[in-house]
């Protein structure tokens, strides 16, 4: 991480959830029993800031736009717990690491009798990607990988997906690994202002209908606090 840093800037971490800010401090070794007003960057170490925003893409986005100055910040990262989406070897397994290299906008759009028409295809584009997904920075991701069990778009929706159905048709259309509420709008502000950008997730559960699923969030957090210490 600390390579795609170029001089004196840091490295802004967005976090959506009071239990991934504190699992996410602990691993980059800063205090963590002071409450955190949301939309807050905190000066957490000499390298990271930390931003509570909210869960949500609203809150992200609002969050993000607040946090981030691109004088200060060479890059922006995403981080937090997932949910694993399914894959044709399987979902990936609990508490395992995900890297982005693609943040997708997976439900920005309308529902048709024919399918899913996304924002792009309806004339209002929120990227430049003919997906509506944004490419994370190479230099964040390659920082990463070393880190990393997995590595692959990640999807960002409104609505999880906690049927099969919905489950088998984001990872159909965006072909993400993963699913979050945070990370493609992360991407959005962060491209708009021309800052560096990734996504990192440990995941929690994977996604499909919710009676089958097996949930591990302590686990998760536990895991992302153990692979930000090694950044």
């Amino acid at each position: 991480m600390l390579d795609a840093i170029r001089g004196d800037r840091r490295v802004l971490l967005v976090v959506a959830a009071p239990v991934e800010m504190k699992a996410v401090l602990a691993g980059i070794g800063a205090k963590a029993d002071t409450p955190t007003p949301i939309w807050t960057r905190v000066e957490a170490t000499p390298r990271f800031d930390v931003s509570l925003v909210g869960v949500s893409k609203a809150n992200a986005a609002a969050g993000v736009a607040l946090s981030l100055d691109p004088a200060r910040h060479a890059c922006v990262v995403s981080v937090g717990i997932a949910g694993a989406l399914p894959r044709s070897q399987g979902p990936l397994a609990n508490r395992s690491v995900v890297v982005a290299d693609f943040c997708a906008h997976a439900d920005e759009g309308m529902q048709t009798r024919e399918g899913f028409v996304d924002l792009g295809r309806m004339g209002f584009p929120l990227s430049d990607d003919p997906d509506q997904r944004h490419a994370c920075t190479p230099s964040v991701v390659d920082a990463l990988r070393p880190i990393a069990d997995a590595v692959g778009p990640i999807a960002t929706v409104s609505l999880c997906s906690a049927t099969d159905a919905l489950a088998t048709e984001i990872a159909r259309r965006t072909e993400a690994i993963a699913e979050t509420m945070e990370g493609a709008a992360v991407a959005l502000v962060a491209s708009r202002l021309g800052v560096a950008f990734g996504e990192l997730r440990t995941i929690s559960n994977p996604t499909g209908d919710r009676s089958s699923q097996t949930w591990d969030i302590k686990g998760a957090l536990a895991r992302l606090t153990d692979v930000l210490g090694r950044l």
